[in-house]
């Protein structure tokens, strides 16, 4: 009788665990989608954008006009 207990609880805990791996019936959970907004930036004249090209330019202009050959 001890092997037919054995063998009976061998099968549920075989059958249990193979239906844990197949899924469940419950909802799937659907993430919501995130939209990505961007904003719009203003014009880099504004904020300072165009002096430092200005400066590298005045740089390079000064190091043509001190060139001694």
């Amino acid at each position: 009788m001890s092997i037919m207990k054995i063998t009976a609880a061998t099968f549920a805990a075989v059958s249990l665990a193979t239906a844990s791996f197949a899924g469940s019936l419950a909802e799937p959970e659907v993430e919501p989608m995130i939209e990505v907004v961007e904003e719009e930036t203003g014009s880099s004249a504004g904020s300072g954008g165009i002096l430092l090209p200005l400066l590298g330019l005045a740089v390079v202009a000064a190091l043509i006009a001190s060139d001694d050959s």
